[in-house]
């Protein structure tokens, strides 16, 4: 596997591959979520690149970026296990050479749901994706429907700015109690984790959104907002107490 740190040796490698490349763009803390993005691009793809940013402008507190999890080491250890061509893991000033100056906005789907809870995340996302994708210039790049309005956003961008990337989602993975995989998991206590736990049944077994609202409360999250589109629920939740406090996404399938 190669480790690459710069953009101009991204660069280099990308013009130096023949055949179709597949891309899962992370930020670290790898879970078995990853591990089927990974493995759904080598089942297609000559060759896989992966990348590991941890993206500042995409988090809404400074305690949030600082605590999210770092685990380069064991990170780069799996990803020689599971086969990867290359590792693009660069530093902050090789994506935002001269600050965040210039971004991408959506200005529909970004504001309600994550957008509206955490305004200026998207903005942080898209921003980056689309220059990770514009360096790889993969077929395909992979992406997990834990983050399913990401997803969409994500997908949207390249259909609008006409990239040759197509934006392929791979369905969330999960513990055997339900919850879905995040690298946010390894910040819970015991007894939060028991807790994350109800998040997937409360959005499944629910018979209306209100429903669900109410029992996740009664269950001891604080929510943020539960709603359904497109034949999906979705949810947004916090455990833990300020500045502590955890939040975890989650969204299932629903007979619309």
């Amino acid at each position: 596997m190669k480790i690459i740190r710069t953009t101009e040796d991204l660069r280099a490698y990308r013009t130096s591959l023949d055949g179709a490349v597949g891309f899962v763009p992370t930020m670290g803390a790898l879970h078995a979520g990853h591990r089927a993005l990974i493995e759904a691009a080598k089942a297609r793809h000559q060759h896989v690149v992966v990348s590991i940013f941890v993206n500042p402008m995409q988090f809404n507190e400074a305690k949030d970026l600082e605590g999210y999890p770092r685990t380069e080491t064991e990170d780069q250890q799996l990803l020689q296990t599971l086969g990867v061509s290359a590792l693009f893991l660069p530093p902050v000033m090789a994506l935002y050479p001269k600050g965040d100056h210039y971004v991408v906005d959506e200005l529909l789907l970004s504001q309600d749901r994550c957008g509206a809870a955490r305004p200026g995340h998207f903005r942080g996302v898209l921003t980056v994706v689309l220059k990770l994708l514009n360096l790889v210039q993969a077929d395909v790049a992979y992406f997990g429907e834990k983050d399913y309005q990401q997803f969409e956003l994500i997908q949207g961008m390249a259909t609008a700015l006409f990239l040759n990337t197509r934006i392929e989602s791979v369905p969330t993975v999960r513990e055997a109690d339900g919850l879905a995989m995040s690298s946010r998991n390894r910040r819970l206590s015991k007894s939060q984790r028991r807790l994350a736990a109800k998040l997937y049944p409360c959005l499944l077994d629910s018979e209306s959104d209100d429903a669900a609202r109410t029992a996740l409360s009664h269950a001891g999250f604080a929510v943020d907002y539960v709603t359904s589109a497109k034949g999906r629920r979705f949810g947004a939740v916090r455990v833990g107490a300020a500045p502590d406090e955890i939040r975890l996404i989650d969204n299932v399938r629903i007979n619309a």
